[in-house]
């Protein structure tokens, strides 16, 4: 998503830790025990490795969304209408090892948001234009376009707002199930809430299922969502104050108990509709900064316009996170990579 400046309430404070930085150009130091930022949530460390790069004539940033392959290799898409491959999912293998152009039918480039790589090897990309959510080959090739509930869809052929859409995709375990949850409310619906939509694998293609509402909080939007191994998610709510900085939320919720929406033309969240039950898993303002710095306003200096969030490990409840920063090829932004050690609630409240 391009920088946009959304009102957004931040909470001040910073975790006191162990100074720990980016080390040279392609690696970063690493944290072997963590440092919270919440009880359920710790950062590992960071890296800037990236950032103002290039690679073979392609600018290495703006990047919306990661997934790991099935080779184990860390994916990630440019909302400028590139494909990835950045090698080795870890902080200190960083590195760009291949880029592939997207774009549309008529060949025009996309606002490329969220990411899925199926578990044959194809990419299901979301742009948030139409919306639309695309299967690309590994080579750019488009293999089929998925159909989009017209509600969805941008004004006036919908109900949604231009750049407020499809800024999340995840495959739910058993990759029967794809969800991709709308960045902000559409036309009609209560402020504040947003609806997740999902297909199912029939024969072979994705067809329509269920859709569900999620209430984000006061001024933010949801800038990515990832299946968790139990079918639960992790919601990242993201926004921006000019002169403040950022504001990035880390959420666990559970699409299963929540009413299909599907046939509602309207959502409230006071409707009797059940939403998405959420809980908050780590505001990032809370995380030790470890020696990072900002080059614009932030509330802590390790924030910046965080979209991207995978999961590339788990062990008995904790999970490996990696995050990714937008930097919209601004100056005043950084393109950062964040390790996370996620430890998930048995249930929510």
């Amino acid at each position: 998503m391009r920088l946009r400046t959304v009102l957004a309430t931040v909470t001040a404070g910073l975790a006191a830790a162990t100074t720990l930085t980016a080390a040279g150009p392609a690696t970063a130091a690493s944290s072997t025990s963590g440092h919270a930022c919440s009880p359920s949530v710790s950062l590992a460390g960071f890296s800037d490795a990236l950032d103002k790069t290039a690679y073979e004539g392609t600018f290495v940033g703006n990047f919306s969304a990661l997934a790991v392959d099935g080779n184990g290799q860390l994916v990630a898409v440019s909302d400028r209408s590139a494909l990835f491959t950045l090698g080795a999912k870890t902080l200190k293998t960083l590195a760009p090892t291949g880029v592939v152009p997207l774009a549309d039918e008529n060949g025009a480039a996309l606002d490329s948001e969220g990411l899925v790589v199926d578990r044959d090897g194809t990419r299901l990309i979301s742009s948030e234009t139409e919306p639309s959510v695309r299967r690309y080959s590994r080579d750019g090739k488009i293999l089929d376009r998925l159909p989009v509930p017209d509600a969805l869809k941008v004004a006036p052929a919908g109900r949604a707002t231009a750049n407020q859409t499809f800024e999340g995709l995840t495959l739910l375990p058993g990759g029967r199930t794809l969800l991709a949850a709308m960045e902000n409310s559409i036309s009609g619906d209560g402020t504040g809430v947003v609806r997740f939509q999902t297909w199912d694998r029939h024969k072979g293609t994705f067809q329509l299922a269920a859709q569900y509402g999620y209430r984000i909080d006061t001024g933010l939007g949801v800038s990515e969502v990832t299946a968790t191994p139990d079918g639960r998610l992790l919601v990242l709510e993201r926004g921006f104050t000019a002169g403040v900085g950022n504001t990035v939320r880390l959420y666990l919720a559970d699409p299963r108990p929540a009413t299909d929406t599907g046939d509602e033309a309207t959502l409230t969240g006071q409707d009797g509709v059940r939403l998405v039950g959420k809980t908050l898993l780590a505001d990032l303002v809370n995380c030790p900064s470890l020696g990072a710095t900002a080059k614009q306003p932030q509330p802590n200096p390790l924030l910046d316009n965080i979209e991207g969030l995978t999961i590339t490990g788990s062990a008995q409840g904790r999970l490996n996170v990696l995050l990714v920063s937008d930097d919209n090829q601004n100056p005043a932004q950084t393109t950062r990579f964040y390790s996370l050690r996620v430890r998930l609630p048995q249930r929510l409240p």
